[in-house]
Parts: C-alpha cells; sequence; structure tokens
C-alpha cells in the first residue's frame, strides 16, 4: 500500500515537474466596454508581446505561474497569473475595466456641448479667410517646417545659362559646396527623428518598461540614443507597435552593454 502511494507521488510529482515547464500557446478574448482592438497583452515572465485583433482576440506562448500584463489607453492596466486551469483549457476571457476620465465643469463663455456641429454653431469664432475665399490658387499640402522652407530654398534659385546651352543653378551650387544644403537636411532628418520619438514614448512607454525595467534618470537618454540609430525613420516610421517594440528591445540590450562598459 505504501509503494503504491509513493508510485502515484512520484508520477504526480513528474506530471506536475512537465506541466510546469511546459510552454502552451493559449487563446484569449478581452471582454470590455470600449475599442478591444489592439491590447498590448505581455507575457512580462518571458518578454513576449502581442496585440488583440478587432475583435479582442489574442494569442500568446505561456508557462504555468507567468504573469500576463494587459494594458491599453482606454482600459485600466491589468496583471493576471497564468493558472494550472488556463494551462490545461488552452483559454482564458479577460474582463478589463474602462478608464474614466472625470474633469471639473468649467464653462468659460459660450457653453460646449462636446458635439463638433452644435458647438460650431454655438461659438463667436470666424473662420479665417483663406485663398478659396477670393479665387485664386494656393498650396494644399502640408505645411512645412522652418527647417523644411530652408532646405526647399537652398535648391531654389535660377538657372544661370553660361555657354552653349549649359544652365546652372548657381544658388544650389553654392549652398552644396559650403555645405548648407548638408547640414540643413540633417537639421530636417532630426526634427523628423524628434516628432517620431515622441509618438513612440506616447505609445510605448509604459508598456516597455515594464517588460524591460530602467531607471526613470536613464530613460529618455535610451530613447535618445533608439533615435541615433541610422535605421531609426526605417524601422519605426509607419511600422506597427510590435515592429517598433521588437526595434527598441533590441536597442535596449546595446544600450545596457554600453552602460556596462562605461561603469567598467
Amino acid at each position: 500500500m505504501i509503494k503504491t502511494k509513493g508510485f502515484f507521488l512520484v508520477v504526480f510529482y513528474f506530471i506536475f515537474s512537465s506541466i510546469y515547464s511546459q510552454t502552451v500557446e493559449i487563446e484569449g478574448i478581452i471582454a470590455g466596454n470600449a475599442d478591444v482592438e489592439n491590447i498590448h497583452v505581455i507575457n512580462k515572465t518571458s518578454n513576449k508581446f502581442t496585440t488583440t485583433n478587432k475583435l479582442g482576440a489574442f494569442t500568446i506562448p505561456v508557462k504555468l505561474s507567468d504573469t500576463l500584463v494587459f494594458s491599453s489607453i482606454q482600459y485600466n492596466l491589468k496583471l493576471v497569473l497564468v493558472t494550472f486551469k488556463i494551462i490545461t483549457e488552452k483559454e482564458m476571457i479577460v474582463f478589463l475595466e474602462e478608464k474614466v476620465n472625470k474633469l471639473g465643469e468649467v464653462v468659460v463663455g459660450k457653453i460646449l456641448t462636446g458635439s463638433l456641429d452644435s458647438d460650431i454653431k454655438n461659438s463667436d469664432a470666424e473662420r479665417p479667410i483663406d485663398f478659396y475665399d477670393v479665387g485664386i490658387p494656393g498650396y494644399t499640402g502640408k505645411t512645412k517646417t522652418q527647417s523644411e522652407r530652408r532646405l526647399y530654398e537652398a535648391d531654389a534659385g535660377k538657372y544661370v545659362t553660361i555657354s552653349l546651352g549649359v544652365s546652372l543653378n548657381l544658388n544650389k551650387i553654392l549652398n552644396k559646396v559650403t555645405g548648407r544644403t548638408k547640414k540643413l537636411k540633417e537639421r530636417v532628418r532630426k526634427e523628423h527623428n524628434d516628432v517620431l520619438l515622441e509618438k513612440i514614448k506616447a505609445n510605448l512607454t509604459e508598456d516597455f518598461f515594464i517588460t524591460y525595467p530602467l531607471d526613470e534618470s536613464l530613460r529618455t537618454d535610451f530613447f535618445y540614443f533608439c533615435s541615433e540609430d541610422e535605421n531609426f525613420d526605417k524601422r519605426c516610421k509607419n511600422k506597427s507597435d510590435i515592429e517598433v517594440f521588437e526595434f527598441l528591445a533590441k536597442k535596449m540590450t546595446a544600450y545596457k552593454t554600453n552602460l556596462k562598459s562605461k561603469d567598467n
């Protein structure tokens, strides 16, 4: 009888150990009142990351006792411990609590309702006159920054005929020879990188540093370290959060290596 009990204990131990160490891919669904698409799902234990689809569904690899973090702009942060039940069933439902940002009532002049059509009618503001009002053509593209305008002007200028039909843009040549065009291109590149960097910081800071902890005093320096990468624009512009997250993770490894070399 004692031998039988011992045998079952050994079997139970091996089964439990196998389940505890086994990685399985689970399917989950988010239940919430707001939009359930693009919610960040992070396995904090294994540093795995995914996002939900438009139906709030996701798949992610986990082990027993891993910690999953669910984060988004519209819901409160939630941590879920992976249980034996989740591992065996390979599925889970996550109920998220919608964020409520309450603002005190403020009335300035006309009462604004939050409805754009209603507020425009209720406002004394007048639309400024533009080129459409006076019937003349005008530029309708994206407004250039000061640096972009200067770069454009560096290439502008009239072509001057030298001889035998050969024309030269002396303004463009002069700016190129003196290095002004190169400096302006670098300034424009940095401005574009700064805008992209601020967008990344707004979207991913909270989730990224949950997965890859870093002292707050070093976070700004880390982001600028990322923006100085020659492939920063290529790797991050118009890319998904997952792609940007992977780029940041790779740069974090290099950043920490640099910190260690400085300490030594």
